[in-house]
């Protein structure tokens, strides 16, 4: 066989690539190889400016391959190799519109490599790139040039946040998106706002500043990015870190017993630097203090000023030509900021006036942003009106089951979070629903009830008030907040708390046989212990004089100490269980706030009040309590379409959805057949053969006749000596011994 001829071209690759690993070995001892390489470069450079479109292919090949040779060895050079970066920079700016692709991303990629060799700095790089990033027409190269700046940005912030760095760029993103609100550009600017939020590498109040302008541009596509980044950002950034939590964790001793065992090798030896790393990554992500992630809602300077901004830019404004779904999000980040941070903005609440009713598109999620932009300092003047619209709109017999189920759902979330906007007539006619025989509107209608039985119950009937409520209302400790008036804070779950000592307490007093009800019992209990004397000597002095027949004093109102029940006191007594409930509701507010306000807790308290917490969310969580807290969703998160049809759901699914939920994970089938025979048909589907018994059972009678005939001419020794070989055979794994020998 001849020798292979090799290309000019293929040549000079091989040399120059042999010449690159001879300058990185010794760079002082090829240096005038290099000079020489930077002289053909430098001329190829000035031929390229002088004609870039009209360059042949092989110069073009031999200009990109000297530009990775200088690249690698540019840090070896730094004198000669000095006017490098300037010459790459000034091609690609230039020019990136009519470079072949592949010179045009050897050209980034090789001031890529300078950077990370430190012979540009990271503000080089990126007011490089980023310009050409706003203006190629190239779909490619956007996608290069996003990349390398992302990753630029987040190895620069790896070790230590680089404050320069981060000011530099921000700068240049938020002058993106302030000079031209109707340009498309600043779409990148909003990308890489996102990215490195959800990175956690920009966290601060500048980056949150950018995209409130994003949300004030003129651009659609800009202002959707801006507006999402707010509502969905902070969720993005923890699914980030918990995806980033997951990694799989390295087991050093595994490792290094399989390179003791194997092998050296240097790759074994890479491979256990690689582990030490990573394994020491890992500890110090562990042992590093939590990062204080404000939400990107909390960071905004001046909310009030910002949702009015955009409240009248998108949505006031009847020149605004958003699409419907653009606008339900701005809305639903208006609303969001009003609810969080309980602002006061009343034009919004009388625009959403024609938009309740339940023939408008997305009426839902109408009916949640207004839900979650009411909290309890806006006026129930202003919110009345819409409570009334959406009651005579969604909630009559004559609407649909799911309309109406929506309808009473949206009134609770508004008016759990503003009581005072709901009158009286109104609700004991929407608490009527509760008796409707679909299970949505029900259970809406009973969500309301039991919401008004915790925070006005006075509004209610007698009947439909309950125990608890009835009792809080004759106890006063079941009070109606009045407008602007803000609840007390208090300890989380210490009423938990004063119920389980109370219980222990009891359980005490039971053990040593002391009545239940006793508290006084047991203050006069420990009076007389302080005393020095014990109630009980007396009562068992008492007892031995009465046996020594000694005389006993008694007094003459002894006699009547038991009068006979008259009318009157007949009455009194019926009245006595509510007495008494009303008693112990009063007992309870008393315990409670005297564990909170003159009792100390100790660390042994405090773990049980965690424990107890843990056990009434684990019972809250399995559905043991029907009742739902509104202080269980967290103030953060928004209010969605889906939780306001959720009662919608709850209607019992009919004959054709059953029949869909059974036949879902299971293979098609248009007849019933039997389990083997849809085996047999999956088997055949993935092209298995049949096993040895099958075929055998299929095999035609005349083929079996001379074997049968000759079975019967065996001998009995012949036939033992078969079967003896068959039962050898099956032990060592059958005639191909697939299993275990002997």
């Amino acid at each position: 066989m001849g020798k292979r001829k090799v290309a000019a071209l293929e040549k000079i690759e091989a040399d120059l690539a042999g010449l690159q690993y001879k300058i990185r070995k010794d760079s002082e001892a090829y240096e005038k190889e290099f000079i020489e390489n930077w002289q053909q470069f430098d001329a190829a450079h000035e031929q390229f400016l002088a004609a870039p479109v009209g360059a042949d292919s092989n110069s073009l090949i031999t200009f990109r391959e000297q530009i990775d040779l200088i690249a690698h060895c540019a840090e070896l050079y730094p004198q000669i190799t000095a006017s490098f970066p300037d010459a790459l920079k000034d091609v690609l700016t230039k020019h990136h519109a009519v470079l072949e692709p592949t010179l045009r991303e050897k050209i980034v990629s090789s001031l890529t490599l300078l950077r990370r060799k430190d012979v540009i700095d990271s503000n080089y790089l990126l007011t490089t790139l980023f310009p050409i990033l706003i203006s190629t027409p190239s779909k490619s190269l956007r996608m290069i040039l996003y990349q390398k700046i992302l990753s630029d940005i987040r190895n620069t912030n790896t070790k230590t946040t680089n404050h320069r760095v981060n000011r530099t760029m921000q700068t240049v993103l938020y002058n993106l998106v302030t000079s031209d609100r109707s340009s498309p550009k600043a779409i990148w600017a909003v990308k890489l706002v996102r990215e490195l939020w959800r990175r956690q590498i920009w966290t601060d109040a500048k980056t949150v500043d950018i995209m409130r302008q994003a949300c004030l541009a003129d651009n659609e596509k800009v202002i959707v990015g801006g507006v999402r980044f707010f509502l969905g950002g902070d969720k993005e950034r923890e699914e980030f870190e918990d995806d980033s939590s997951d990694e799989e964790t390295v087991d050093m001793k595994k490792v290094k017993h399989s390179i003791e065992i194997n092998k050296k090798s240097k790759k074994t030896k890479k491979a256990l630097d690689r582990a030490v790393d990573r394994v020491k990554k890992q500890e110090r992500k562990k042992n590093a203090p939590h990062p204080l992630n404000f939400s990107a809602l909390h960071l905004l300077q001046d909310p009030q000023g910002f949702s009015e901004n955009i409240f009248e830019k998108h949505l006031q404004n009847s020149k605004s030509k958003l699409a419907l779904e653009s606008k339900l999000l701005v809305l639903q980040l208006v609303t969001r900021l009003v609810g969080l941070h309980k602002l006061t903005i009343i034009s919004l609440y009388s625009w959403f006036i024609k938009y309740l009713s339940p023939r408008q598109q997305s009426a839902s999620s109408f009916l949640a942003s207004l839900a979650q932009g009411t909290h309890n300092l806006v006026p129930p003047d202003a919110i009345e009106p819409l409570i009334q619209r959406i009651a005579n709109e969604f909630v009559s017999e004559a609407s649909a089951s799911e309309v109406c189920s929506a309808g009473l759902n949206a009134i609770r979330e508004i008016c759990s979070r503003q009581p005072l906007a709901m009158n009286e007539t109104l609700l004991q006619d929407l608490v009527e629903y509760r008796k409707s025989k679909d299970k949505g509107v029900m259970m809406a209608a009973k969500g309301l009830l039991s919401l008004y039985r915790e925070k006005g119950a006075d509004m209610l009937r007698k009947k439909d008030r309950g125990k608890d409520a009835t009792i809080g209302l004759k106890s006063g400790g079941l009070k109606q907040l009045k407008f602007g008036e803000e609840q007390v804070g208090e300890i989380e779950g210490l009423e938990l708390l004063a119920k389980w000592k109370e219980e222990q307490k009891m359980r005490k007093r039971a053990e040593r046989g002391l009545p239940e009800e006793g508290e006084d019992v047991e203050k006069a209990k420990g009076e007389d212990e302080e005393d020095g004397w014990n109630s009980s000597d007396w009562e068992v002095a008492s007892t031995d004089s009465s046996d020594s027949g000694e005389w006993i004093r008694v007094s003459d109102s002894e006699d009547e100490a038991e009068p006979e029940p008259n009318a009157k006191r007949q009455k009194v007594g019926e009245e006595d269980p509510e007495e008494d409930d009303k008693e112990n509701a009063g007992d309870e507010v008393v315990d409670f706030m005297k564990l909170a306000t003159t009792q100390i807790l100790t660390p042994a308290d405090l773990a049980k009040l965690r424990e107890l917490r843990v056990e009434a969310n684990i019972d809250k969580a399995m559905g043991r309590k029907r009742k739902q807290e509104l202080e269980a969703r967290h103030v953060d998160e928004g209010l969605t379409a889906e939780q306001i049809e959720a009662p919608s759901k709850l209607r019992k699914s009919t004959k054709e959805e059953r029949i869909a939920l059974a036949r879902e994970g299971k293979p098609d089938r248009e007849e019933h057949k039997s389990t083997q025979a849809i085996r047999k048909a999956k088997k055949d589907a993935e092209g298995k053969s049949s096993t040895n018994k099958e075929k055998a059972r299929r095999k035609n009678f005349m083929m079996t006749l001379g074997k049968a005939k000759s079975k019967q001419k065996r001998s009995l020794v012949a036939t033992r000596n078969i079967l003896k070989n068959h039962i050898e055979r099956s032990k060592s794994g059958g005639r191909r011994r697939n299993g275990t020998s002997r």
